[in-house]
């Protein structure tokens, strides 16, 4: 762990803060008039998910966090629990649902992720940020609906919908961004 000057907290940064551990979301540098500059920090709670805004001055120094990142491999689900396989030793790792979040409907069986660990323990998940799935039931298209927006509604394999353009129809694969859950295009 490293000591870093309030001043150099940029966006992503993990720093330990009133005893916990906080990511650092938005930074802006204020230099008012009278005073000392300061880094004005938007700060997200890893564990809880709470907010706060934080202004560091560059005298004051906060202990920067580094995570371990691991690969590991979506085996099944298992109630209210995903399972996970590290790729390196084959060991399991179960998290809740509810840790995941509804991203946890993109998983599919095999896909990678990486987990942000914390002294061996899990406080963070990234999942690949395009996959690719089947539309089950997708609207007919209405003819001469050029005044409103020309996307309609679709269902996708995983029970997820998405706004899909009218040339979107059921049975094809689509390409869909896991963090925005959007539409982004046809598969190949």
């Amino acid at each position: 762990m490293a000591k870093i000057s309030g001043s150099e907290i940029r966006p992503g940064y993990v720093i330990e803060h009133d005893g916990g551990l906080w990511v650092a979301v938005k930074t802006n540098t204020v230099k008012p008039g009278k005073g000392g500059a300061y880094n004005q920090v938007e700060l997200k709670n890893l564990i809880s998910g709470t907010k706060l805004n934080e202004r560091f001055r560059s005298a004051e120094t906060v202990e920067q966090i580094r995570l371990d990142l691991k690969d590991f491999s979506f085996l099944y689900e298992q109630g209210d629990a995903l399972v996970f396989m590290d790729t390196e030793t084959y060991e399991q790792l179960e998290l809740a649902k509810d840790f995941v979040g509804e991203r946890a409907a993109f998983l599919q069986d095999g896909m990678m992720v990486t987990v942000q660990l914390y002294e061996e323990r899990p406080i963070g998940i990234s999942l690949p940020d395009q996959v690719t799935l089947t539309v089950t039931e997708a609207d007919p298209v209405v003819r001469g609906q050029t005044a409103a927006s020309s996307y309609k509604p679709a269902v996708l394999e995983n029970g997820i919908r998405v706004l899909v353009p009218p040339f979107i129809s059921a049975g094809e694969r689509i390409v869909v961004d896991t963090n925005e859950i959007t539409y982004m295009r046809r598969a190949d």
